[in-house]
């Protein structure tokens, strides 16, 4: 499972504050820090070019209500620039381990991912999905946290 992000991470009983919208360069090198130990682990969402921006959602499996998005977290896909190419994702660090929900929108998954802890995993956007996000500057960032 593949995936990458720039998100604050969901622990027990933790919420992080919604982004705020604002452009992001490309990252330097494709440097990312990643929290990780027993129990915690990380997400790299891998995403195509045209995804550059969108924030994706994502939220433990065990949170899925009826379609209504519970402890979600979202990160922006940022391009990431290494020697001689770049690609694509989204970063979400301090993850507790679990089963988790990718979110093409409020009320589509794109997939599930299981995250492990003291590992980072990643996961692929589904290339042929029909329901991919749209940019952040055209999607307001939904949240359900208390």
């Amino acid at each position: 499972m593949t995936g990458t992000g720039d998100g604050a991470g969901i622990g027990p009983g933790e919420a992080s504050p919604p982004e705020t919208g604002t452009a992001t360069a490309p990252s330097a090198g494709g440097n990312v820090v990643l929290e990780l130990g027993p129990g915690v682990g990380a997400l790299v969402l891998y995403a195509p070019a045209d995804l550059e921006g969108a924030e994706i959602e994502i939220g433990p499996a065990t949170d899925r209500r009826d379609g209504q998005a519970a402890r979600r977290t979202h990160a922006r896909v940022r391009r990431r620039q290494t020697v001689g190419s770049a690609s694509y994702a989204a970063v979400y660090q301090g993850l507790a381990a679990g089963t988790y929900v990718i979110w093409s929108d409020p009320d589509t998954p794109a997939g599930t991912v299981g995250i492990c802890g003291g590992r980072a995993t990643s996961w692929s956007w589904p290339v042929a999905s029909s329901a991919s996000p749209s940019p952040a500057s055209d999607r307001p960032v939904h949240s359900a946290f208390p």
